[in-house]
């Protein structure tokens, strides 16, 4: 290769990281693969005299939105005072860049109410769906707003018991949204709307690209399914119906390859499918594993996820992903989150301890351990450039320090 040539393929990779995302981000929900898996590597897993170095802490008021960082920026959500804020902090030392309130319901319908969606970051922009149909394009760096609406108010779509929630998904010039029966797509540079699906319950999850050949599919929970549809135009293309109480369909589906495992709470539990020409057909159901808020993490051929609902003693389990055979049961984790990261389980159980261990079929055992937070923990935590994000339901974040020294 020539020089001029090598020059220009380096200005060109230069100028995609700068407008899409560094390796060690984390710009949307459940990370760059959407799978809750992290290719970050040189993390530590062992804190020094058995105590975690917090890198910085906030307040960021009541709710359970999790975290996107990109490009040096970390952003999340939470509702005080009859207003829900999107915060903008600086992702390594904490101090807030901007912040933006508006009003919001607080809609603590059995639980104690609050932000329960994520940003998503994209580029330059920063996207913000609300519980009650509010949607905002933030400029990343200022916080200035490009546009905003709300999409309920324009529509008239029915809202669900608990509100809209998850994450929005940016697909090429589109910004797709679990709102509907089976999603609404804004042009993502102006909010104009270009589909939306019938009125009917949006289910909870954040809606998951996948790609089937050479086209690309969206799939949504919604109150009595599992849809995908073209995201280009909101076409089904098929749909697995799955009935969860109360409609609670908020766990977002793992797909590998040809299949696809659907898994919520109340005990219904969960079911792998094969993806074939004629449609999903069902390979195995299990109730060994009932994942009511936050999906289980796929890592080299097993299933490792909080089993239970919030009103239980839920385990941290692990399931053969094949045949969906219990391989562990860690008793007292609660309602937590596990993410996966250069072969190790991030767990942050329910009420706040953070635990690392291989991610094994073998067996839990962790190399590091510590109360990082109280109070109630259904967050999954996000890593991010070596920092740990975790966040409780009250608004209290510990970014605790992984990188090695």
């Amino acid at each position: 290769m020539s020089g001029s040539a090598k020059t220009l393929l380096t200005a060109l990779c230069v100028g995609f990281i700068a407008n899409v995302s560094f390796a060690g981000d984390w710009p949307h929900w459940r990370g760059l693969q959407r799978n809750g898996v992290s290719p970050e590597t040189g993390w530590s897993d062992i804190f020094s005299a058995g105590t975690p170095v917090v890198a910085w802490k906030a307040k960021v008021r009541l709710g359970f939105s999790s975290f996107a960082v990109a490009q040096g920026r970390a952003f999340t959500m939470g509702h005080a005072n009859g207003k829900d804020t999107v915060f903008a902090f600086d992702a390594t030392m904490g101090r807030e860049l901007w912040k933006h309130s508006y009003e919001a319901e607080l809609g603590d319908k059995y639980f104690e109410g609050g932000t329960t969606g994520t940003p998503t970051v994209d580029g330059e922009r920063v996207f913000v769906l609300s519980r009650w149909g509010d949607v905002f394009c933030f400029e990343a760096a200022s916080g200035k707003i490009v546009w905003s609406k709300n999409v309920q108010k324009e529509t008239g779509v029915r809202v669900p018991d608990w509100g809209f929630t998850g994450a929005p998904l940016v697909h090429e010039n589109l910004l797709i949204l679990n709102v509907g029966e089976a999603g609404l797509a804004l042009d993502k540079a102006t909010g104009k709307i270009v589909w939306r699906s019938a009125d009917d319950n949006a289910g909870y999850s954040t809606p998951l690209p996948i790609k089937r050949g050479n086209d690309w599919l969206a799939v949504f929970g919604n109150g009595s399914a599992y849809v995908a549809v073209n995201p280009r135009d909101g076409t089904e293309a098929w749909r697995i119906k799955w009935l969860t109480e109360y409609g609670v369909n908020a766990s977002d589906p793992i797909v590998e390859g040809d299949r696809i495992f659907l898994c919520t709470g109340y005990g219904k539990g969960g079911a792998l499918f094969e993806l074939g020409v004629a449609g999903p057909k069902q390979i195995w159901k299990t109730k060994l594993l009932h994942t009511q808020l936050n999906a289980a993490v796929l890592f080299k051929g097993h299933l490792y996820g909080a089993d239970g609902d919030t009103t239980e003693k839920a385990s941290l389990k692990c399931l053969d992903f094949a045949t969906g055979v219990e391989k562990w049961a860690q008793r007292g984790f609660g309602s937590g989150a596990v993410i996966v990261a250069d072969g190790r389980l991030i767990a942050l159980g329910g009420t706040g301890e953070l635990m690392i261990a291989p991610a094994s079929p073998d067996g839990f055992k962790p190399t590091a351990r510590a109360q990082v937070l109280g109070g109630k923990c259904w967050t999954a935590p996000v890593l991010a450039n070596g920092l740990l994000y975790c966040r409780n339901g009250r608004g209290d974040v510990a970014v605790v320090d992984l990188r090695k020294k």
